[in-house]
């Protein structure tokens, strides 16, 4: 079957197809944006549950109602995801208890062989990681795909980011989060997801990082900060607060955010960087945060600036013993699905 017959068959005001991303009709093969989901959180230092966000993403996503008011015919864009890899599911349960071990043993100060070893195994599994992101989307980007990534903790994206710098020489990442991820192997793990942004630096086309709504930093974070002499720009929660407080309004620090990115960015977007009432049970909620809609806003604002989003990933989605991360996660995903694709001349804006 073609895109096009999948579209003419498919009826978007009733119930989608469970199983489906969205509920919509579309392989992967006839997506014009694709997402690759990565069920990992091995290295994760507090709360664990994110290795299992793609698969709730994917079941709540079937209640996500498909009209989008300011786009034109949004679902008819074709997105699907990758099936989500068991085996690298299992592969993470495996080692998350390792890594449980190792860090229980930091708590005690214990050092010894054994847990060098494990270290060891987890860093290399960790690159390995990296190394088949990366290759997957690279087939992918190679076969004029759109591409996102689904996690698991915010290790994951690093070989997406990889993949793009093959693409593309010069970009911007504008990271959502309420953590600055600026640590240098947190607890030893190289890949840790408090490392994301510290690893993401050592790529060169990465020409700027620019964070929004962070509200739980150290010392050590401030000081990458500081010596990156304008190649991160930090728009810290307290202060955006004050701002507002004082009378700006949310366009005016929407302003403020899109005159440090250039033409091409990568969106990465930790889900606790919302207001821990939409994401309860991500790994590490941090009192603050956005709404919903302010995070749309700006992502809509960057589009209609005329920024080109390139890529980006959704992380961080624990679900509980509700549906409610999923969904607010789910809901989230459609928005930077579709607003990535009219960045891509791939929809219309409704006039």
């Amino acid at each position: 079957m073609t895109k096009q017959e999948a579209i003419e068959q498919f009826d978007q005001n009733a119930p989608g197809a469970t199983g489906n991303l969205f509920g919509l009709p579309f392989t992967t093969e006839q997506a014009e944006l694709v997402l690759i989901p990565v069920p990992w959180e091995v290295t994760v230092s507090y709360s664990d549950g994110t290795a299992n966000g793609p698969q709730a993403i994917l079941d709540a996503s079937a209640q996500v109602d498909l009209f989008v008011k300011d786009i034109k015919e949004a679902w008819k864009l074709g997105v699907a995801m990758l099936p989500i890899p068991a085996d690298l599911q299992a592969e993470n349960n495996k080692l998350r208890e390792l890594a449980a071990q190792y860090i229980e043993s930091l708590t005690e100060q214990e050092t010894s062989a054994s847990n060098n070893a494990i270290l060891d195994q987890i860093n290399t599994a960790c690159e390995n990681l990296n190394i088949y992101v990366k290759s997957t989307a690279l087939k992918l980007i190679r076969e004029g795909k759109l591409v996102g990534l689904v996690g698991g903790d915010h290790s994951t994206p690093l070989g997406l980011m990889r993949a793009l710098t093959e693409k593309y020489t010069k970009f911007a990442v504008l990271q959502i989060d309420a953590h600055a991820d600026l640590r240098k192997a947190y607890e030893g793990f190289t890949y840790s997801h408090a490392s994301i942004m510290y690893n993401a630096l050592k790529l060169p086309a990465i020409s700027k990082l620019v964070q929004v709504g962070i509200r739980d930093y150290c010392e050590e974070e401030v000081s990458v900060m500081q010596r990156a002499a304008g190649r991160v720009v930090t728009f810290f929660d307290e202060d955006i607060k004050s701002w507002m407080y004082q009378g700006k309004t949310w366009e005016n620090v929407c302003d403020a955010i899109l005159k440090e990115l250039p033409e091409h960015v990568y969106i990465s977007f930790d889900i606790d960087g919302l207001d821990p009432k939409l994401c309860p049970n991500t790994g590490t909620p941090v009192a603050g945060g956005f709404e919903f809609h302010q995070i749309a806003y700006l992502i809509k604002k960057l589009v209609l600036a005329g920024k080109k989003i390139i890529g980006f990933d959704l992380n961080e989605v624990a679900p509980g013993e509700d549906e409610w991360d999923a969904n607010v996660g789910a809901r989230m995903l459609y928005h930077l699905c579709n607003w990535t694709a009219v960045s891509q001349n791939k929809l219309t804006v409704n006039r």
